[in-house]
């Protein structure tokens, strides 16, 4: 058996690989799969991988290309998911804050630096013309601790995924007040550099595996009310969610897929050095 420790967001786009491990997909393909909850992001998996506690994770394509050009030992080996993620922009139900143009200047809560939530503060501050060298960020580790800055008074805004963060929405702790899709596919698959050929081929065959898993789920009359149930979600979210939500058609991943966040992300300055796709891409 080829042992593989994968990684991921505790979230609905993971819940293939999830459904295939519960059913032992895995092991008539020989491998022995390990599936590990990252509550904290891109930016806690990117740790995970330099540390060597996983062999591949999940990662929102942006926390990808910044973990690789802060030299992490990780490659993208396929996409995941061909849409963009949809961020919602939170601020606490009571915020003086009413729009969009009324962030400007406030303190981001952020899971870690390199996350999602933080580059893409970064990047929709750019794309709404505002200065981006002087924001404000404050580490909150996962989506609990935004909850906890948010009501404390500590933080002002956060991103993150629109659908999972709605419970906290209709419970009036956050307020949304705009949305935000990402200019580029939400995840991608990362090995490390470490994994030799022999789980790399694994990890290809559990994608291909996970893949047909999410079209399956996909197809299914009831998938709603199954993701609904596992992540406390509403179900007429959930059916939002699935309209917007592509998983990849196929194991793999152009220069094109990564080319955008490279570029955005370099030239914002957030990144340790500029980085091109193809030195992203795992051969």
């Amino acid at each position: 058996m080829i042992k593989l420790r994968v990684g991921g967001v505790p979230e609905h786009f993971n819940l293939p690989w999830l459904l295939a491990l519960e059913a032992g997909r895995f092991a008539p393909l020989g491998i022995d799969l390990t599936w590990r909850d990252y509550a904290g992001g891109s930016g806690a998996m990117v740790k995970a991988l330099r540390d060597g506690e996983l062999d591949a994770a999940l990662l929102l394509t942006e926390g990808a290309v910044a973990g690789i050009a802060d030299g992490a030992p990780f490659k993208v080996l396929s996409l995941y998911t061909e849409s963009p993620l949809l961020w919602g922009i939170h601020v606490p139900a009571a915020s003086r804050l009413k729009s969009v143009a009324d962030v400007r200047g406030a303190r981001y809560a952020i899971s870690r630096r390199g996350s999602g939530s933080h580059l893409m503060a970064v990047v929709h501050a750019q794309a709404q013309g505002w200065p981006v060298a002087g924001l404000d960020f404050v580490t909150i580790g996962n989506l609990d601790g935004a909850v906890e800055a948010l009501a404390a008074g500590t933080a002002d805004v956060f991103f993150w995924e629109k659908f999972m963060t709605q419970p906290l929405v209709d419970a009036g702790r956050f307020r949304r007040v705009g949305e935000f899709a990402a200019p580029w596919p939400a995840f991608v698959v990362c090995v490390t550099d470490a994994a030799g050929g022999e789980q790399r081929d694994a990890l290809v065959r559990s994608l291909t595996l996970v893949l047909g898993e999410a079209g399956a789920l996909r197809a299914r009359p009831d998938a709603a009310a199954v993701i609904a149930a596992r992540y406390g979600l509403a179900p007429s979210a959930v059916t939002q969610w699935l309209a917007t939500t592509r998983w990849s058609a196929r194991v793999g991943v152009a220069r094109r897929d990564v080319e955008p966040a490279c570029v955005a992300l370099s030239s914002l300055g957030v990144l340790t050095r500029g980085i091109a796709a193809a030195d992203c891409i795992a051969n």
